[in-house]
């Protein structure tokens, strides 16, 4: 398999900076991406086996791995959900495979995105992982038009970092080349 150019270049480029930047004195210390979830609840498609097998199928083709199904842990009534209802899917990615995904989010997905001006730096979790979410899966090139029509889910992309705090993993993913709107942190805005 052929190496991802994100890969080479986090480790020739983007750790020797980050390291620096950040004032880090051990090499193993600088932020790393651990893995990239890729997940979709069904919501009202839960009961239509064939939609559902549909849109799991499309994510293995979005990600290249096959789909884990998620079900629900309790019986919730207002949801209509039963204890081991099948209510979404989900794929983990790591190594290669995460580094080429988030290679084709940044350069191919999200220029695709009408009227993008990047993605919203509010996204993260308080502990390192941002969180970017798609109302439809067509932004994709994977995903063949006919597909496109019949049912509109919605995406959700998880980038777990080993960053402790937000500053650091906003440094982490913009190295990378992701498009924020805004990079000023709260630090910046502080001091001016």
């Amino acid at each position: 398999m052929q190496t991802a150019n994100l890969k080479e270049k986090y480790i020739k480029e983007v750790r020797p900076k980050l390291k620096d930047t950040l004032g880090l004195k051990n090499t193993y210390s600088v932020p790393a991406i651990e893995k990239i979830v890729v997940n979709t609840g069904f919501g009202k498609l839960s009961p239509d086996q064939k939609a559902m097998e549909q849109i799991a199928s499309e994510i293995e083709k979005i990600t290249g791995q096959k789909v884990i199904f998620t079900r629900a842990r309790k019986a919730i009534a207002s949801f209509k959900t039963r204890k081991g209802q099948i209510i979404g899917a989900k794929v983990t990615l790591r190594g290669e495979k995460m580094y080429h995904f988030l290679e084709k989010l940044i350069a191919i997905v999200l220029p695709r995105i009408r009227d993008f001006k990047g993605v919203d730096i509010k996204s993260f979790d308080k502990q390192g992982n941002y969180t970017l979410g798609f109302r439809e899966i067509n932004v994709f090139p994977e995903v063949e038009y006919t597909a496109r029509a019949e049912k509109k889910i919605g995406l959700e992309i998880v980038i777990c970092t080993t960053a402790k705090n937000d500053d650091d993993a906003k440094a982490l993913l913009s190295e990378y080349g992701v498009p924020f709107k805004n990079l000023k942190s709260k630090r910046d805005k502080i001091n001016g």
